[in-house]
């Protein structure tokens, strides 16, 4: 595995550069400096909300990319690269399927912020640790003043199974992506973290031969088939460890970084 043509890192956060407390570790941070100064670009692509993912890497947040919401929103400093909302139409169609759904909740991710209904303190603390800016709202079907970029449901006795099979027949018109272990998301078809890192790819003339993609749920498949170094975690899922080229030790065991420092160690 000759890493030193690489050019561009993308990596998952949640399950992958975030450890099992939610935090980036300073040893990623001293090796971003590294990459910088040896010219590779830096993607962060994740499931959550854009002021989420910035506030986890605020250190650095001028310096990189930003796929956010599974590739609905693509920032740079501030700037917004690309956006791919559903309409609202078909919003209100997905709000009547999945607020019926017995025990889980209901997010819209728009662009300015997410939207719940009060689902009680207890949930908010959780889904505010995805979530920096949000509103508690009356119903879910009055929010118009922003884009609708996905609709995240919470089911905590299960995603895959208490959530896929009800909505797994949407397939044909939408993305219905398992994101971890108590996530479903809904969002336009054309939206995923695979179709936001090609376009970043081709705005930096970058190849899929110069790309290192890391990554561990089914929201992270289209992402790896952009890349030839395509590593899945060690607590990965298994579609994820079938489809990448390579593997990792855990997030627990810091192993974006350790495959970072080989990567470092093949430009020095």
């Amino acid at each position: 595995m000759d890493l030193s043509k690489v050019k561009l890192v993308a990596t998952d956060m949640d399950g992958t550069l975030l450890n099992g407390q939610g935090r980036v570790s300073e040893q990623f941070f001293e090796q971003f400096k590294e990459l910088k100064r040896l010219g590779v670009n830096f993607v962060a692509a994740s499931g959550r909300q854009y002021y989420s993912i910035i506030h986890k890497l605020d250190r650095i947040k001028n310096d990189i990319y930003v796929i956010a919401e599974n590739g609905a929103l693509t920032m740079q400093k501030e700037k917004e690269l690309q956006k791919t909302a559903i309409d609202r139409a078909m919003y209100l169609e997905l709000l009547s399927l999945t607020k019926g759904l017995a025990g889980s909740q209901v997010i819209l991710c728009g662009r300015k912020k997410g939207y719940i209904e009060d689902y009680g303190q207890e949930f908010i603390n959780m889904f505010s640790e995805y979530y920096n800016r949000y509103e508690v709202v009356d119903r879910l079907e009055d929010v118009v003043d922003d884009s609708y970029l996905k609709l995240a449901i919470c089911n905590r006795n299960g995603s895959e199974e208490h959530l896929y099979p009800a909505l797994k027949h949407l397939e044909d018109r939408l993305k219905v992506k398992v994101s971890g272990e108590i996530w479903l998301d809904l969002s336009h078809l054309e939206a995923n973290k695979g179709n936001a890192l090609s376009k970043i790819q081709t705005e930096l003339n970058i190849t899929p031969q110069e790309t290192l993609v890391f990554g561990d749920y089914n929201n992270d498949l289209e992402m790896l088939s952009m890349a030839t170094y395509s590593f899945a975690m060690e607590n990965a899922h298994p579609n994820v460890k079938k489809a990448a080229n390579y593997t990792t030790k855990s997030n627990q065991e810091a192993g974006v970084e350790f495959i970072l420092e080989k990567l470092i160690q093949s430009k020095l």
